[in-house]
Order: structure tokens, then C-alpha cells, then sequence
């Protein structure tokens, strides 16, 4: 009889012992039934709320009935005998793919339909009796005199009474030696060692590691008491390498700023830290200095074998360790990028001005030229790939002219802001210090963005105005009658979804810095500007100095010309996939808001009511605004994650930056003196 599905309250440790033990041994060794039972009995409702999870009630009830505790004990033996798990100790919770993708969709896979091993291995009674992630948390509450009470109590074997073939230190040392051969190979990888070029004319200390472990392994086996002392040289030297191993990642790591890292790598470097990690935990068990440790060792094996089933398909700490470093170098690049939209002198400020000011005039191109391809008649697909080659070309002619598109800015800026307080964090122990720097570098930041938006809106507006006028006296044609009304109404907040289109908009914008960010990341990896520098073919025909120009200009300016011809084609196509799936879908900018405001009035010949223009200028306000703040927010929160900044520092931050600006208002909105 199964008791699981009863309230705990009316179940006791008698009435389960009674009805489980006394057929137990009557079904197969896999009957797991009364150990589900006895789990379930003390797992706690809400593991993370309560601070210690007693079993002293099982330990009592043992005491009291001896007979009972002779049956717990054989059918603990029964059920544990001979269970493998050196792939379990190896495998779970590490990487076992260097495709992300096929990674994840595996582990979504296993937590809605769970990964079943064969019967005779320790992860299947895992998998049955501690089958809630909560798991791991609640058991590691027991204390652990109460664990070595029981222990004892029910006199079970401890892993070091043998070394036989499936015995426990039989299947540690077997694990061991399987991450350590693993570790060695992927080590080996062109990719890895191309990440560590110090180590080129050495030995590897993954091999040097492996031979060590093996060396322990042996001495083990053929010792009586079939475990080491903390003293022995081997251990001592083993946990040298294991330290050299460790720095050898971090170098690859660390590196990766000059290489640049593919998420390939990335998982391969990944997958041996967690495997380091692993062996670091296991080499511990096989030393022992006082032979009561002996429990005690038993007893952590068996609580990280719970941790290890529990976590063995975390998806978000997967996601977290795998995009950190990648989010890093992308971040990293839209960093370096985002100084240059961070004014501080006059100078730069009013140079500031002059490039929003080409930037508005494109815009008001860009403005025409759309509402030219709307009147051609073609497909949704056809005016997408117009619209798009619009917005591409005109993006790329503001990057390339050195112009300056207000909105690109917080995609680029928020790796900055992130990049300085990471860089004050470690430099400053005083929060009040480096929260205010942080405030003093968001005001140049926030004025940088004021002067950008007013020369990019307030061009945008006549260019617009000029071209169209000029259009209707050279063919005495009003291009925007037609659509004006909708024109001036796709900017009224409150009538139309023009939020949501510039929220839409905002994550648009965030999307083009990181494809810019993993454009150069991925062009470092690769080594293209290096490569197109010493092409052959290249040098031949057009000479070594032009060849380097053009590796030159790669690398200054790829990556921002890619990133600005998709965000042309996101926001080009973004109403034809709307009408595609049948969704309100588009986008509005704040400079082309702008424009289209202008095209809108002459399109009813200025004929407009007071509200009509009102609620479009608030509109265009309203609109920029939300491309700013969906764009900053990502990318902050992006940079945030990147750098393991907490979360909790915004507050500190938004404080900071509120009492500087109660101190000195202007200089949010121009250069001041310091």
C-alpha cells in the first residue's frame, strides 16, 4: 500500500514501517516506495522558509524499536548494493554539448519529460526518491550530527570499505579519472589553445593532473586502508596542478578581450571550469586523517549526489554561465563605442550638436524617400524589402558621415555607465565616492542625449518640410495628401499604439548594439582584419598599404555598418510581419516622428486643429522618451549581467543621480564648469 498521496499529519513513521516493511522484500530490489514515503514524510512544504529540517524523530523511533531498525537497515543495504554512478558523478549538472542551443532544448526536454537511467544505477533511485529541484535545499538543513546519528545508528558501510569493482570509492576514483582524461582532451582543442598562447611551449598541467590522480588511484587500490592522508606528496602535488589547471582557464578567459571568444569556445572553456570544479569537490574523499572522518566524507558524497540529481538540468544557470562572458565581450565593444557619444567640453558637446544636425537632415531624406516607396504598387513583402533598403542605406550613410543618430546612443552608452561603476567598484571602497562619480558621469551622458535629440528632431522637421514643398513646385503634386491624416494620427499617443510601436522601436535599438558588439567579437575571434591584411591576392593586386587600409577600415567600421543595415531591415519590415500575422505591429522613431509630422501637416495644407498639433508634439516627446528608456534599460541590464553588478546598486545609483541634480540642474542639460 502506498501512503504518498495522504495528508503528512495523519501518517507516522509506525504506520509507514508498518505497511511498507513488512512486504517490501516480497517485491523487486527497485521497490522505492517506502523511501519515497519516508522522504516525503519530512520534506519541508516551503524548503527555503524553514532553517533547519530535523529527522531526530526517525532517529528516536529507530531507538525504541530495534526489530524496526534491523529492517530499515537491510533494505537500505538492498536497495544501495552494487549501484553504479560514475557516469552520474561525471555527467550531472556539466555540460555535455558545446552546442548551446542543443543544450538547452535537452534540458527543457528533461523537465518535462525526465531523463529515466536504467534500474541498477544510483541516479535511478535518485531520480524516484528525490525528484524535486527544492531537494538539494532542504536536505543540506539536516544537521549534521543528526546525519551521523543515524548513520551509526543503522550501522551502514561507509565508501572506503572497499575497493571490488561498483564500490562506492571504486565508482569515485572511476569518475575522477573520466574528468580528468575528458578535461585533457578538450584542453587540447585547436580553439582552447589558441586562447592560451603562454602555454604553447609547455606541458599541459590537465595531462600532468591525469597522470597524478591515476598515481593516487593506485596507491589506494593497493593500500589496506584504501585511502590517503591530507600529508601525502601525490595529494599535495595533485592539488598543485589542479591549481595550475584552474589559472589556465582563467587566462583563456581572461584572453578572450584580446581574441575575442565564439560561444563554441566559450562552452568548451565552461565545460572544463565545471569539470575542475567537479574534481575539486571529489578529491577531498580520498584523504583521510582520522578515521572518523570516514562518515563524514560518506555523508557529503551522499548530499552532493542529491545537489548534483536535483540541479542536473537547471536551464537558467545554464543560460547565466553560458551568455556571461559573450554578453561581456559584446558589451565590451558597444563600450569602447559608447565614449564617443558621452560629451564633456563645450566643444565636444556643440560638436554634438553638428552631427545630430547631419543625422536630421538624412532623416528628413529617409522621411521622403518612404513615402515614395509607400505609393509603389507591390506586395507586404515588397514594400518591406524597400522600406528596409531605405532605413539601411540612410543608417549606414549617418554611421559612415560620422553623423549622429540620437536614439543609437543608450544601446552603446549603457556598457559605458556599466563599464565605469564595474571599474569604481573595484577601485573605491566608499559607496558615496564612486555612486557619485557614477551621478557627476550620468549627467555628461544625459546631456550628450538632450543635445543629440534636439538636433536630430528639430532638422528632421524643415528637411522634411523643404523637400516636400519643393516636390509639390517642381510637379505641383502633394505627396502626402493621401496619407496625412494617417500621418498625424500614428503620433497621437492616446488614439494610436504609438507607445507600444516606439517600445518596439526601443528593443530595435537594443538588438543593433548587440549585433554590433558580437559582429567585432566575432570578427577578433576570427582574426578577419589579420586575414584580410595578409591576403595574398589582396597585396598583389592592390599593394601592401592599400590592403592594410582596407583591414584598417574593417576593422574601425564593420561592425557599425552591419549593425546599422539590420536595424534599417527591423525596422523596415516590422509593419509587414505585422500585417502577415495579422498584429498591430510597427515602430516609431523619434527623428522620423518628427519628419512625419512635418509631411503630415503639408498634407492637409496646414489646415490642422490646435488639438491635432498638440497631442503630436507630445506624441514625438512621448516617443522619444520610450526609445530612450526600452533601449537604456536592456542595455543597462544587459552590462549589469555582464559584470555580475547586483541589481540592488540602481537604487543607490538613482539617489545619487537625484542628489546631483537637486545640486546642479544644468549640467544635465549643458556643459557647466566643474
Amino acid at each position: 500500500m502506498n501512503l504518498r498521496h495522504k495528508i503528512k499529519s495523519q501518517i507516522t513513521l509506525e504506520q509507514l514501517f508498518e505497511k511498507n516493511l513488512t512486504h517490501v522484500f516480497s517485491e523487486s530490489r527497485n521497490d522505492l516506495y517506502f523511501l519515497v514515503d519516508l522522504v516525503h514524510l519530512f520534506r519541508p512544504n516551503n524548503p527555503k522558509a524553514v532553517e533547519v529540517v530535523s529527522i531526530s524523530e526517525l532517529i528516536n523511533f529507530l531507538k525504541e524499536n530495534p526489530s524496526q531498525k534491523n529492517f530499515f537497515n537491510n533494505y537500505l543495504t538492498s536497495i544501495l548494493k552494487n549501484r553504479k554512478f560514475t557516469n552520474f558523478l561525471s555527467d550531472a549538472g556539466i555540460l555535455q554539448n558545446t552546442d548551446f542551443i542543443y543544450e538547452v532544448k535537452k534540458r527543457i526536454f528533461a523537465k518535462i519529460l525526465p531523463f529515466q537511467p536504467q534500474e541498477d544505477t544510483l541516479e535511478f533511485v535518485l531520480n524516484q526518491v528525490f525528484y524535486l529541484s527544492s531537494d538539494a535545499i532542504w536536505v543540506t538543513k539536516i544537521p549534521q550530527e543528526e546525519l551521523k546519528e543515524l548513520f551509526e545508528l543503522i550501522d551502514l558501510t561507509d565508501i572506503y570499505a572497499s575497493t571490488n569493482e561498483n564500490a562506492p570509492l571504486s565508482e569515485i576514483m572511476s569518475a575522477m579519472g573520466l574528468l580528468s582524461q575528458r578535461m585533457s582532451g578538450h584542453a587540447m582543442d585547436s580553439e582552447v589553445i589558441m586562447m592560451t598562447p603562454e602555454y604553447s611551449n609547455q606541458e599541459s598541467p590537465f595531462v600532468a593532473l591525469e597522470k597524478e590522480l591515476y598515481t593516487i588511484f593506485n596507491q589506494i587500490r593497493t593500500s589496506e586502508k584504501h585511502y590517503i592522508s591530507s600529508d601525502n606528496e601525490n595529494y599535495k602535488q595533485a592539488l598543485v596542478l589542479h591549481k595550475q589547471c584552474d589559472e589556465y582557464i582563467d587566462k583563456a578567459f581572461n584572453n578572450s578581450s584580446k581574441f575575442g571568444i565564439s560561444l563554441r569556445v566559450n562552452q568548451s572553456l565552461l565545460k572544463i571550469r565545471q569539470q575542475l570544479y567537479r574534481l575539486k569537490i571529489l578529491l577531498p574523499l580520498l584523504t583521510v586523517n582520522n578515521p572518523s572522518e570516514k562518515i563524514g566524507n560518506t555523508i557529503n558524497l551522499a548530499l552532493k549526489l542529491i545537489k548534483y540529481n536535483c540541479h542536473k538540468n537547471n536551464i537558467r544557470q545554464l543560460i547565466g554561465e553560458s551568455t556571461q562572458l559573450i554578453s561581456y565581450e559584446i558589451t565590451q565593444h558597444t563600450a569602447k563605442t559608447g565614449e564617443h557619444y558621452i560629451t564633456e567640453s563645450s566643444k565636444e558637446y556643440f560638436s554634438m550638436l553638428k552631427a545630430s544636425v547631419g543625422g536630421g537632415i538624412i532623416v528628413g531624406i529617409l522621411c521622403i524617400i518612404k513615402l515614395l516607396f509607400s505609393k509603389v504598387d507591390t506586395s507586404s513583402f515588397g514594400h518591406a524589402f524597400l522600406y528596409s533598403l531605405n532605413y539601411s542605406l540612410g543608417f549606414i550613410a549617418i554611421y559612415l558621415l560620422g553623423f549622429t543618430l540620437a536614439t543609437k546612443q543608450p544601446a552603446m552608452t549603457a556598457s559605458t555607465i556599466t563599464t565605469a561603476l564595474d571599474s569604481g567598484m573595484k577601485k573605491m571602497n566608499k559607496n558615496e565616492s564612486k555612486h557619485s562619480s557614477f551621478a557627476h558621469l550620468f549627467a555628461r551622458l544625459f546631456r550628450s542625449q538632450f543635445i543629440a535629440f534636439v538636433g536630430n528632431v528639430l532638422i528632421a522637421f524643415p528637411v522634411s518640410l523643404l523637400i516636400i514643398w519643393l516636390i509639390d513646385v517642381a510637379f505641383d503634386v502633394n505627396i502626402a495628401f493621401e496619407k496625412s491624416s494617417k500621418l498625424l494620427n500614428d503620433l497621437n499617443p492616446i488614439q494610436s499604439a504609438a507607445i507600444f510601436h516606439a517600445a518596439i522601436a526601443g528593443v530595435f535599438l537594443f538588438l543593433s548594439g548587440i549585433i554590433s558588439g558580437n559582429v567585432s567579437n566575432k570578427n577578433k575571434h576570427n582574426n578577419v582584419y589579420y586575414r584580410i591584411q595578409e591576403h595574398p591576392l589582396l597585396k598583389l593586386s592592390l599593394g601592401k598599404e592599400r590592403t592594410q587600409k582596407i583591414a584598417n577600415w574593417f576593422e574601425r567600421n564593420w561592425a557599425g555598418v552591419v549593425s546599422n543595415g539590420w536595424f534599417g531591415v527591423f525596422l523596415g519590415s516590422t509593419a509587414s510581419l505585422g500585417l502577415f500575422f495579422g498584429l498591430n505591429l510597427d515602430i516609431r522613431h523619434i527623428t522620423f516622428a518628427s519628419g512625419n509630422f512635418a509631411l503630415g501637416l503639408y498634407g492637409q495644407n496646414f489646415f490642422v486643429d490646435g488639438w491635432t498639433i498638440f497631442w503630436s508634439i507630445f506624441g514625438i516627446g512621448i516617443i522619444g522618451f520610450i526609445n530612450f528608456i526600452v533601449s537604456f534599460s536592456l542595455s543597462l541590464g544587459l552590462a549589469f549581467r555582464s559584470r555580475n553588478i547586483p541589481i540592488s546598486e540602481i537604487s543607490l545609483l538613482n539617489k545619487a543621480i537625484w542628489s546631483y541634480f537637486k545640486e546642479r540642474p544644468m549640467a544635465f542639460f549643458f556643459p557647466v564648469k566643474n
